[in-house]
């Protein structure tokens, strides 16, 4: 079940990338805290839902679950938070190789720090799925660099890759790292610091309030309308955000040494979405990268059964 639910993880969080991708607008210095008030938003009546679900079947949302989960919501909501401001210094293309190793931190966190073992087989598809990650990263640059030389265009001051534009990606994988190590002790299933239920409503809860903050600092401050209609894109990412939240926090308690890799494998998916719907196209070496990566996520399922 967990290899489904990462599967699940990882197709929904590769779309809300795609989308997320959309909705991001350079020429908007706001333009991460809208996507923060759209998602929070989002979560929050998700949350809602959620806790009338739990308190139907006789196990209400403990209140102090925001206080115990905290730290692992902060470390998600800082590092989504830096990566919607990435989007507006540096190209997705050359974030991403940055960004995704998260999992393969994580992965190296476990084992070391936490001292989960892995069988090869499970070890051989970490390697793959994480250095198949770090290539298809790799050629998404070279790719956006020879379509940008083709066409005549120069690097612009704000893409440059400088220590200024590198810094949200690589602060977006630590932080990131972080969570996910984090929630692995939180949520671990030999001894788990509160129910998964318990902490999907705390991490969404706290997002909204996160997201009230920044409406009002939008709103009131920056005296700023959000239009319903202007943020599509954003939300249908946040559905998509919300979706992936939900199978990965019960997941997590697993083992997070196995768990990480693959969810982060989901830069492949919004790869092949992007082909699909801007119409775009991947070389042959694309394909092999990700016909790689999908090798892993299948020696992974092997290893489970």
């Amino acid at each position: 079940m967990w290899l489904l639910f990462g599967i699940l993880t990882t197709l929904s969080w590769g779309a809300a990338d795609l989308f997320y991708k959309k909705g991001s607008d350079s020429r908007d210095p706001l333009s991460h805290l809208k996507i923060v008030v759209t998602v929070g938003f989002v979560m929050g009546l998700h949350a809602a839902v959620y806790a009338l679900y739990m308190w139907a079947k006789g196990e209400p949302f403990e209140p102090y679950s925001l206080v115990i989960y905290l730290p692992v919501s902060f470390m998600y909501i800082l590092s989504m938070t830096l990566g919607y401001v990435g989007l507006r210094y540096i190209e997705l293309s050359v974030s991403a190789p940055i960004q995704n190793s998260s999992g393969a931190a994580v992965a190296l966190m476990c084992f070391f720090i936490l001292g989960e073992s892995v069988s090869c087989l499970q070890a051989a598809a970490i390697v793959l799925i994480s250095a198949g990650v770090f290539a298809l990263s790799a050629l998404e640059k070279k790719s956006a660099d020879r379509t940008r030389l083709a066409s005549g265009e120069t690097t612009d001051k704000k893409y440059s890759v400088s220590a200024v534009a590198i810094i949200f990606p690589l602060l977006y994988c630590l932080v990131d790292a972080m969570g996910t190590f984090l929630d692995d002790i939180w949520l671990n299933e030999e001894a788990p610091k509160l129910s998964e239920d318990n902490a999907l409503v705390a991490y969404e809860l706290t997002f909204f309030i996160c997201a009230a903050i920044a409406f009002i600092y939008i709103a009131a401050i920056k005296k700023e309308k959000l239009r319903i209609r202007d943020q599509r894109d954003r939300g249908v990412a946040a559905l998509f955000e919300v979706a992936g939240q939900f199978f990965y926090v019960f997941i997590i308690g697993g083992s997070g040494v196995v768990v990480a890799p693959l969810v982060s494998a989901y830069c492949v998916v919004s790869m092949i979405l992007s082909r699909v719907v801007l119409k775009e196209k991947l070389s042959r070496t694309q394909y092999g990268v990700a016909a790689v990566v999908v090798a892993g996520i299948v020696m992974l399922a092997a290893a489970e059964s």
